[in-house]
């Protein structure tokens, strides 16, 4: 069953997401060459703590960090530790908060200095996908549109959707239902509802949809380890305009392309 999330719910999930924010502009203050993906695990928690707030990754099915860091090949769930960031990879940061009880949930893939221009094209294609996606969370369109939008403008840029992870609802568990697919024929699955609140995140790939996990047990890795990318917002389905509960993090993501 979906939640429908009332007044005072939602505004406890909008101030999870203010801290998620602020978690995020550390992560750009100090994402440079060099830095190890432990160290900026570590000032996320310290930020996150700061502010009243706990890191939901954290302990979560026992994972040990309180952000996922997954370069290049790696799709999602990398885990911190002593490697450093080298000019020309991407890494994508997934930070989730809780406070008071409630989640927020995000994502952003960043370029290390110069990248390729296929690796530009992957970024800019996954965050635009979100954005597509995102523009289908209104009240009566199907789930599915949202998978849909995502699939079909990924595909028409000719990188592929990860089809064994999805998106999911957000709220008093860090996961919740729906799962949402980034792929899928369109007007299928529940009704969307005023109130509901969804983590949307497009996970993309440069070339085969496939992925394996690493014997870390967290780690999803493309098959044929070909570079990967994935965006991510917290969104609130209303009666008028989709609301981005995550929309601070825009001033650092730059403006949608495509």
């Amino acid at each position: 069953m979906i939640a429908i999330r009332n007044k005072d719910e939602i505004e406890k999930i909008r101030k999870s997401a203010k801290v998620l924010e602020k978690a995020f502009k550390a992560i750009e203050e100090n994402l440079d060459i060099g830095v190890k993906t432990d160290f900026l695990d570590q000032v996320v928690e310290k930020v996150i703590r700061s502010l009243g707030a706990e890191p939901a990754f954290k302990g979560y099915r026992q994972y040990p960090a309180s952000i996922c860091t997954s370069i290049d090949e790696e799709v999602v769930h990398g885990i911190p530790g002593q490697r450093e960031l080298k000019s020309g990879e991407i890494v994508s940061i997934d930070i989730g908060v809780k406070m008071d009880g409630y989640y927020s949930d995000a994502a952003k893939t960043y370029a290390i200095d110069d990248i390729s221009p296929g690796k530009k094209a992957l970024v800019n294609a996954t965050r635009t996908a979100l954005h597509r996606g995102i523009r289908q969370c209104r009240t009566g369109n199907r789930l599915s549109d949202i998978s849909h939008a995502i699939q079909s403008f990924v595909e028409s840029k000719g990188f592929s959707v990860v089809t064994a992870l999805v998106g999911h609802g957000v709220g008093t568990q860090l996961h919740e239902e729906p799962q949402i697919p980034n792929y899928g024929p369109p007007h299928q699955g529940p009704k969307l509802k005023s109130g509901m609140v969804f983590a949307i995140e497009p996970m993309v790939n440069m070339g085969s949809s496939d992925v394996k996990i690493l014997n870390d047990g967290w780690t999803v890795v493309t098959i044929d380890r070909k570079p990967s990318a994935h965006f991510e917002h917290t969104v609130l389905i209303t009666d008028r305009e989709p609301e981005i509960l995550t929309f601070g993090i825009e001033d650092y993501w730059g403006s949608e392309d495509g």
